[in-house]
């Protein structure tokens, strides 16, 4: 079997990403500049010099890891033998599969922020991480917590994180805790990212998708919603519309990777966090990070 390309989510950008791609290839500059026009905003700039602080605006954050992943993986050239992302990531994936072209994924992704943007500053939610417990039993007590939470994303094995209304989610994490739970950490974000409440986010979204051109791929896509590998661009669709208010079954898509004979993956973009959590997941995996090529 041949290469998996994996693709990070939000969290993964630093100060500096990208910008050796932009000075080092014509082609990565040319995508850069392309991105900048799209967007109304040299996001460059911002990416290559701008600090922590800037890096996490709304606008900024999700464009920033789209661009580093979908330009790396342009300039490397491979075609992958599958491919899948994290969230966020999954746009990227879908980009250089084919199933989107680099000014619709973009487009996307940018709507994607601002959309959830709005749906966290309409409603009161928070995610936290959960280390150390099976996922059944942070299952089964989420079920039980009166409001809204749920397991949001499946990092690993003993790494889930849940996400929800604040008052839901803090009970959840003392009830986790009694439960044997080693880390029931608040996580510093803006909203319960994954859950029912983006819903508003969702039906966003979900417009600016139905309008978008979706091609059948050029090799398998393993999305998040169900942890399948997808070619047909309908059914793509409508996964990705599901997206936003639905677990990220990461553990699970490795796992089904594996079961169908993966076994090398490469990371593109800023950061390695998918590195370490497939290494996690499936013992003998080939797993390297690439942010240059």
């Amino acid at each position: 079997m041949g290469k998996v390309y994996v693709f990070p989510g939000q969290g993964a950008q630093f100060s500096g990403m990208g910008k050796e791609l932009y000075e080092q290839n014509a082609e990565a500059k040319a995508m850069f500049e392309r991105a900048n026009e799209i967007l109304g905003f040299r996001i460059t700039d911002i990416m290559f010099e701008g600090s922590a602080d800037d890096l996490k605006q709304t606008k900024v954050t999700q464009p920033a890891i789209f661009l580093h992943s979908v330009i790396l993986a342009k300039v490397l050239g491979v075609e992958p033998s599958a491919v899948a992302g994290h969230s966020l990531g999954e746009f990227s994936a879908l980009v250089v599969a084919g199933a989107l072209s680099f000014e619709e994924g973009l487009q996307l992704v940018s709507k994607r922020a601002m959309a959830m943007q709005s749906a966290c500053e309409a409603t009161q939610g928070t995610m936290a991480a959960i280390l150390a417990l099976p996922d059944k039993t942070i299952e089964d007590i989420c079920a039980k917590v009166e409001g809204v939470v749920i397991a949001a994303n499946y990092n690993c094995p003993g790494q889930l994180v849940i996400s929800g209304a604040i008052e839901a989610v803090n009970e959840a994490c003392s009830q986790l805790k009694e439960a044997g739970a080693r880390r029931a950490l608040i996580l510093p974000v803006g909203g319960a990212f994954h859950s029912p409440l983006m819903e508003p986010a969702r039906q966003e979204l979900a417009e600016a998708i139905e309008a978008a051109s979706f091609n059948k791929p050029r090799c398998p896509i393993y999305q998040n919603v169900d942890a399948k590998p997808h070619t047909c661009p309908t059914e793509i669709k409508q996964n990705l519309m599901a997206q936003l208010t639905s677990p990220v079954r990461w553990t699970q898509t490795i796992e089904q990777m594996s079961a169908d004979g993966f076994n090398s993956y490469i990371e593109l973009g800023p950061g390695n966090v998918l590195q370490g959590l497939i290494r996690k997941i499936s013992a003998n995996a080939e797993v390297e990070s690439k942010s240059n090529f």
